[in-house]
């Protein structure tokens, strides 16, 4: 039992975290599969990247629909499922022979059980247990997916160099299927199936948005509506040049890369780990800026300083990992995912109660960036015998980023009077 004094919705966000956490390990094996693979079945870089691809795309285009099956059907439901589905994924990868097989277990399966929890799962937690606080919680969850890359990355390189890739494959399985395991008995719908009132709110609980029970006449008609405001529209650019320069170029393509000049696998993916225990203080950080300076502001930091970053990284790749190379790891994993939390605030001052369905469709467009570049790394790989273009590439596409991040109005819409005393900073955005 929790002590009297703790709010309960804190123990609904370790368990939201520790199931991003299990989310997150397959997410963080392509990178160190992909020349196991490649040097097993002797399938190309873009064929591979092309599982890749089709696992990132059904990451971002499961998610709105996901959110919606939530308040259908219920998060614990629909957590526990996706786990699983993750676990059966990883775990047939071991029996594979044919390419095909690389895309319907690495792709499908994967891809459809991690989209079911991606970051419309935290906006829906965030939103239903949590009045105060929202951005410094949406910031520590977002961060579970950095301390799933954290835990399992050097681990994955370890059982890849001792066992195999299988090996790998399997304890993912055993990960996923345990996290679930976990939700399914912890887990609750609402405050209210508990007899008391979200986490620091003053009133009257907010409602989760319904529309006729069916998931996806929810999903759908929530992108129509925001699909008519310039403001959806520049945060899906910009959260999908996000995902184009984090999970489908670094994320994928950084082990291989360094690889290429001569790096141990085992040493690059420590650096991609190092990654991820920044990312958790610079999520964190970033959680707690939001709630108090414009997110807009923060969006355009964010991504100047990520553009600026690829532009130098092509010079530092060494067989050995240089103090010049631990200082960009340091400073891209402070930026890494540090974008979420401002992104889901403005989600939430323009869209009101829908706004982890729309995030759902705005990290949609997140993973199909990501989706495109890990495919045309991988192809920019085969052409051309590195991965120079890509990052000069993912730079210039940063600063465009920051460009649309600028471009959202500060007059949105309404909201009730709830949400708006639950977010002081944003009544002045």
């Amino acid at each position: 039992m929790l002590p009297a004094r703790v709010h309960p919705a804190w123990s609904i966000a370790v368990v939201a975290f520790i199931a991003l956490v299990g989310a997150a390990a397959f997410r963080s094996a392509p990178g160190v599969l992909m020349d196991p693979l490649h040097r097993e079945f002797g399938w190309p870089h873009g064929l591979i990247s092309a599982a890749v691809s089709l696992n990132l795309l059904l990451f971002g285009l499961t998610a709105p629909f996901a959110a919606a099956l939530m308040v259908r059907f219920g998060v614990r439901r629909v957590t526990a499922s996706a786990l699983v589905l993750v676990g059966v994924g990883s775990g047939l990868t071991v029996f594979m022979t044919e390419p095909w097989q690389l895309i319907v277990c690495w792709g499908l399966l994967v891809g459809l059980g991690t989209g079911s929890m991606a970051l419309a799962f935290v906006s829906t937690v965030v939103d239903r247990w949590f009045v105060a606080r929202r951005g410094l919680v949406s910031g520590v969850l977002t961060a579970g997916s950095a301390t799933g890359q954290l835990v399992f990355l050097p681990v994955e390189a370890m059982l890849v160099e001792s066992w195999g890739w299988r090996a790998a494959s399997l304890t993912i399985t055993a990960a996923a299927l345990l996290v679930a395991v976990i939700v399914w008995l912890v887990m609750r719908e609402h405050p209210r199936d508990l007899g008391i009132s979200a986490y620091g709110a003053t009133g009257e609980e907010p409602e989760v948005p319904q529309d006729g029970g069916n998931p996806a006449v929810l999903a759908i008609k929530t992108l129509a509506h925001a699909a008519r405001t310039p403001a959806f529209w520049l945060l899906a650019g910009g959260f999908a040049i996000c995902g184009a320069s984090t999970n489908g170029l670094v994320n994928t393509h950084f082990v291989p890369a360094a690889h290429d000049h001569g790096m141990p696998t085992t040493m690059a993916a420590g650096l991609l780990a190092l990654i991820g225990v920044f990312d958790v203080l610079g999520t964190v950080a970033s959680g707690y800026l939001t709630d108090k300076i414009n997110p807009r502001v923060l969006l355009a930091v964010y991504y100047t300083l990520r553009g600026a970053s690829l532009f130098v990284l092509p010079q530092l790749f060494a067989p050995t990992s240089g103090a010049e190379m631990v200082m960009f790891i340091v400073f891209y994993g402070l930026d890494w995912v540090a974008t979420v939390p401002p992104t889901m605030a403005l989600c939430r001052e323009h869209f009101g109660p829908k706004a982890s369905v729309v995030f759902g469709w705005v990290f949609a467009s997140h993973q199909v960036g990501a989706a495109a570049v890990a495919g045309g790394a991988g192809l920019i790989r085969d052409h051309f015998g590195d991965y120079a273009l890509a990052w000069y590439g993912s730079g210039l596409l940063c600063l465009l980023a920051t460009a649309f991040s600028v471009s959202i109005r500060r007059n949105a819409p309404r909201r009730p009077a709830a949400d708006r005393g639950a977010n002081p900073a944003r009544a002045g955005a």
